[in-house]
C-alpha cells in the first residue's frame, strides 16, 4: 500500500485546512479482494462457483481460467451492468487450440440475491464481494435465509467495508452513495457469528487492504468473513428432489471448448500433431542440408534449429529418444505415431496410438499400415 505525498486542502470557516493524505493501495483494493478469492479457489478447488452481486462480472472473468471450475454463475440486480462486459467472458481462439480438460459453462442472471432460484443449489463456493452494505434492512434480514439457509453452499465468502478505516480517507462518511450502512469490525463479527451459528457454519475473519504505519489498530480496509458448512454437503439426489424455482432471467450464457468434447479434442489433436510433424520435418530437412543457406545458419552444433521447440524435462527427453525416429523415403517424410505420442502436448490429447489414429485418420495422411503420419519432405521451404 502506498500513500500519496500530496495533502488535500479544504476551506473551513474561511481558512484553508489540510486534510489527510489520500491512501492508495497497490495492487488496487478491488484486485486484492479478487486475489483473495482466487487463492481460496486454488486451495479448495471448487467445481461450481457463484458470485452474487457480480456487477460487470470482473470476478467471473478472473476465475474463468481456473481449470477446476466447471460452472461459473453471476447474479446482479442491475441488468445493464451485468451485460456490459460479457464479451470478455467469451472463449478466445487460443481456447480452441489449447482447450480445457474439463467443461466450463458461464451463466449470468438478472435477479435479486434475496430471491430463491433452485439453479444455484449445490454450489461449492458462493462469493458476496462488497454486496451486503447495498442491502436495505428488509433485504439484509432475508439475505441469510436465502444464501445460508436455502442455497447452503459448502463455502461462502462475504466482504464488506470496515467503517473503522474510514477516518483515514479524506472526507469520507460512506464509501459509496448506495451504501445503506458500513459496519465496524465488532458489528460485522456479531452479525456473521450469529448467522453462522443459526445455519450451521463456521466463520473465520480476515481482510485485505493493510492500514498505513501507525494506524494498525483500525484493521483492514476491507473485512472478510469466510464461512464453511459444518457437516456433509447435500447430495445431488437430495438437491434433485427439491422443488424447482426459476426466478432469475438469463442475460448471458456460454460454454467453453474442452477435451470432454470429441470434436474439440480432435481439432486440438490434429493442430498439435500437424505442428509437431512440421517442426520435425524442418529439423530433418535441415540435417540433410536440403534447405536454403539462410535456414542453415540457424543450426546449432547438434543440428537443431536455434529457436526450436519447448524445453522438456529429462524424463520427457528420455521418453522421446526411446520412441521410433522419423524417417524419409524418396520425397516423403514419416513420423511414427509412437514418436508423436511421446511429446507431452500430444500425449495430453490422446491416451494411446489407436486413439490418435482414429482421431486424425480422416484429416491427415498416414502410411499404409497407419503407423506414421506422412507428409512431403520438400514442403515449399
Amino acid at each position: 500500500m502506498e500513500q500519496n505525498n500530496e495533502e488535500c486542502k479544504s476551506v473551513v470557516g474561511g481558512f484553508q485546512a489540510p486534510i489527510k493524505k489520500a491512501i492508495q493501495f497497490s495492487p488496487p483494493l478491488y484486485r486484492q479482494r479478487y486475489n483473495f478469492v482466487k487463492d481460496l479457489v486454488n486451495q479448495h478447488k471448487p467445481r461450481k462457483v457463484a458470485d452474487l452481486g457480480c456487477g460487470n462480472a470482473l470476478l467471473i472473468q478472473t476465475l474463468k481460467c481456473h481449470s477446476c471450475i466447471e460452472l461459473l454463475v453471476g447474479v446482479d440486480i442491475n441488468k445493464d451492468k451485468i451485460g456490459s462486459q460479457r464479451c470478455q467472458l467469451s472463449p478466445y481462439f487460443g481456447d480452441y487450440l489449447s482447450p480445457r480438460e474439463l467443461n466450463l459453462s458461464i451463466i449470468l442472471y438478472h435477479g435479486s440475491v434475496v430471491e430463491r432460484d433452485s439453479r444455484l443449489l449445490g454450489f461449492d463456493l458462493i462469493t458476496c464481494i462488497e454486496l451486503v452494505e447495498h442491502l436495505d434492512p428488509g433485504d439484509l434480514a432475508d439475505f441469510p435465509q436465502v444464501v445460508f439457509g436455502y442455497l447452503s453452499p459448502a463455502m461462502i465468502v462475504i466482504s464488506t467495508p470496515n467503517a473503522e478505516f474510514n477516518p483515514l480517507f479524506p472526507a469520507v462518511t460512506f464509501r459509496d452513495a448506495d451504501h445503506k450502512f458500513e459496519w465496524n469490525r465488532k458489528q460485522f463479527h456479531t452479525w456473521a457469528s450469529d448467522v453462522a451459528n443459526l445455519y450451521n457454519y463456521s466463520v473465520e475473519f480476515t481482510g485485505v487492504g493493510e492500514p498505513p504505519a501507525g494506524a494498525e489498530n483500525v484493521g483492514y480496509c476491507t473485512q472478510i468473513g469466510v464461512f464453511r458448512k459444518i457437516g456433509a454437503k447435500a447430495s445431488e439426489s437430495c438437491l434433485a428432489g427439491q422443488h424447482e424455482e426459476y426466478v432469475y432471467k438469463i442475460v448471458y450464457t456460454i460454454s467453453y471448448p474442452s477435451l470432454q468434447q470429441k470434436e474439440v479434442r480432435k481439432y486440438a489433436l490434429v493442430n498439435e500433431v500437424s505442428r509437431q510433424v512440421q517442426s520435425l520435418r524442418r529439423g530433418y530437412a535441415i540435417s540433410l542440408k536440403i534447405l536454403e543457406d539462410d535456414e542453415n545458419e540457424r543450426l546449432k552444433d547438434n543440428g537443431l534449429i536455434k529457436f526450436a521447440g519447448p524445453v522438456f524435462t529429462e524424463l520427457e527427453k528420455v521418453k522421446i529418444e526411446k520412441s521410433p525416429k522419423p524417417f524419409s523415403f524418396g520425397n516423403k517424410f514419416y513420423v511414427p505415431l509412437e514418436r508423436l505420442l511421446a511429446y507431452p502436448k500430444v500425449n495430453r490429447l490422446c491416451d494411446n496410438v489407436d486413439m490418435m489414429r482414429a482421431l486424425i485418420a480422416d484429416t491427415m495422411k498416414l502410411n499404409r499400415d497407419g503407423s506414421a503420419v506422412k507428409v512431403d519432405l520438400h514442403n515449399n521451404d
